[in-house]
């Protein structure tokens, strides 16, 4: 016991002065201390590589569980998205047949297929109390008054006078439009009215209708104007009983756009034709 006591004194001692002649060597002579310094690194650098590659492999067999963990969790999400599909799948096609027995039974006539004409903006003809817009298109490439006017984001109006190579169109914000919409969640009919504001309001709504901004609006095909489902806008506020609709196309954007030939009679085809030049708006949107 008592030589472990003194070899562990001995120790203690000899180091604490190895120590403090390395620090007194520094000092002295730092070259001598920093080729020192190199030299051990260089030697112990093979023995901490070699020390390092169990770590190194450890790590390397961590991160690949981890991302096997990874995969199989996303595997397994994919596979129940997968199923949930499936069914929804097979669900559809009960409704398509069930809906086509349905339309076989009761003789429902289809109607609603469309064709379009694509036109170019070539100006804003509006003011403050007009809005609408010019195209390039007219009588001559089958642009008729009274057809739905859309691009890829919805509705933007409607054709209110056509020329021969040019047409006018009557936009959802002017005073003037009128276009019988539903509410998409709900199915409530109701008419987008223009008030020359930036958001028309949402008009003739039965009285217990329960509309919450965001809910999606769209063309009701009431009366054969417009093509049913074309997206309009969505509902932006309901203050009290005045419920208004933000337009999911900009006005300021609109560049392309194209004609719906929608196969029902139209009321306006009864009637006639402003001329090729006579397109400047008039006074209260243009009618």
């Amino acid at each position: 016991m008592p030589f472990k006591l003194v070899g562990q004194r001995f120790t203690f001692v000899f180091l604490l002065s190895l120590s403090t002649a390395f620090l007194i060597l520094g000092k002295a002579n730092p070259p001598l201390m920093d080729g020192l310094r190199t030299a051990v690194i260089d030697g112990s650098a093979p023995v901490l590589e070699v020390l390092s590659r169990p770590v190194s492999a450890l790590n390397y067999v961590v991160a690949k569980s981890r991302t096997l963990i990874s995969l199989e969790d996303e595997n397994r999400r994919l596979r129940e998205e997968n199923a949930r599909l499936l069914k929804w799948q097979t669900v559809a096609r009960r409704l398509e047949h069930e809906t086509a027995e349905y339309r076989e039974l009761l003789n429902v006539r289809e109607n609603s297929k469309s064709s379009f004409t694509s036109a170019r903006v070539i100006g804003d003809t509006g003011g403050p109390f007009v809005h609408t817009l010019l195209l390039n298109a007219g009588r001559q490439d089958g642009i008729r008054k009274g057809l739905a006017i859309v691009n890829g984001e919805g509705l933007i109006g409607r054709v209110v006078a056509a020329g021969k190579r040019s047409s006018r169109v009557l936009l959802l914000t002017d005073f003037n439009s009128r276009v019988p919409v539903l509410v998409e969640s709900s199915r409530y009919r109701a008419a987008l009215t223009g008030d020359n504001s930036e958001f028309p309001q949402l008009s003739f709504l039965p009285l217990n209708a329960k509309v919450a901004p965001g809910d999606r609006v769209v063309t009701s095909g009431h009366g054969g104007l417009f093509p049913p489902g074309i997206p309009v806008g969505v509902v932006s506020a309901v203050i009290g009983g005045d419920v208004r609709v933000q337009p999911f196309v900009d006005r300021e954007r609109v560049e392309f756009v194209s004609a719906v030939h929608f196969n029902v009679s139209h009321p306006f085809d009864t009637e006639p034709n402003e001329g090729d030049m006579d397109l400047d708006p008039e006074p209260g949107g243009g009618q």
